[in-house]
């Protein structure tokens, strides 16, 4: 089977779960931002959970399927229409070739997975089928979707019925305001005590400027630094240091401003200070914020991070417990 794209939508792309072990070179992982939803549409039509789906932005594609399969939209809610009629999210349903899915706007949350049994069936590059638009790196053709494109659907594996839900507990919501919790870093330092616990009271909008690259927030009052004599190479900028590795969900704040949350598109080093890391636990909530949305940071530790880290995972496991017969 073939999917016609019609109408691209605003930032459609394929993802999976991204393709891990080249930081270190420069190339980031990629892969869905909201990795918890991604999964989920994934085991909802019989796919492993690592296959390629497409990710969807704020505003969905118009697709045209040529053949016969099982699909599931899950993650934020943008009510799936099938030929007019309206599809159910977090259920696995059936296309018809010749049928035309459309979604409307995205009004809880910013990104849904579409995925389809038998998985978008583009090269792998570098181990995963995730797109990296800013490297031109795997997905369809190293870029987001266009009209007229064609995708190919892989062969499907495991038969799951048409119907198949999931419980309401295991499906996310999606706040217009959020706690992201925050390890500290090494460059904290670099700003007054009074900073720091202004940066942490403050409450910040999400800007326009918020991609799979990076969230900038805005609203929140202007850092002040600790006064220093700049290291040679780090130039006058309070925030510059001389250059350091950037983990995904870093936070970094140039000219002390508007702070940014680097995703999982993100480069993977560079000179301005990082206050510290948004969990991994959190991300995929960073993932589903529109422009706008409200977020307060929240400092804890690193055995606080961990143990939010296993329960996530242990939240993956029971969603795949499901699926298993």
């Amino acid at each position: 089977m073939q999917i016609n794209v019609l109408k691209p939508g605003l930032a459609t792309s394929v993802q999976d779960t991204g393709r891990e072990g080249y930081y270190h070179l420069g190339i980031p992982p990629s892969g869905g931002l909201d990795q918890y939803s991604l999964r989920m549409a994934n085991l909802l039509v019989g796919n492993p959970q690592q296959a390629a789906v497409l990710e969807l932005t704020l505003l969905g594609p118009e697709l045209e399927f040529t053949g016969d399969g099982l699909v599931a939209l899950c993650g934020a809610s943008m009510k799936p229409t099938l030929d007019g009629t309206e599809m159910p999210m977090h259920t696995a349903f059936k296309v018809k070739a010749g049928q035309i899915l459309r979604f409307d706007y995205a009004v809880a949350g910013c990104r849904s997975y579409l995925a389809v049994a038998g998985g978008i069936d583009v090269p792998e590059a570098l181990g995963s089928r995730s797109t990296y638009t800013l490297g031109a790196l795997g997905g369809y053709q190293g870029r987001r979707l266009m009209i007229n494109d064609t995708l190919t659907v892989g062969m499907a594996g495991m038969k799951v019925k048409a119907g198949t839900s999931v419980p309401d507990d295991f499906i996310p919501t999606f706040a217009k305001a959020v706690e992201l919790r925050m390890v500290t870093g090494l460059y904290i330092h670099r700003l007054t005590a009074a900073a720091v616990a202004q940066f942490f009271a403050d409450s910040w909008s999400v800007g326009t400027e918020a991609d799979r690259i990076g969230y900038r927030l805005k609203g929140g009052a202007p850092l002040v630094f600790e006064p220093r004599t700049p290291p040679f190479g780090a130039g006058s900028d309070p925030s510059n240091i001389v250059d350091a590795c950037y983990p995904i969900g870093s936070v970094q704040v140039p000219g002390g401003l508007e702070p940014i949350i680097l995703l999982r598109d993100a480069v993977s080093g560079g000179g301005y200070m990082t206050l510290g890391t948004v969990i991994s636990a959190d991300l995929d909530s960073v993932g589903q914020l529109q422009p706008h949305n409200q977020v307060r940071f929240v400092p804890v530790s690193l055995e606080e991070a961990l143990a939010a880290r296993q329960q996530y995972q242990n939240r993956l496991q029971r969603l795949e417990q499901l699926f298993i017969a």
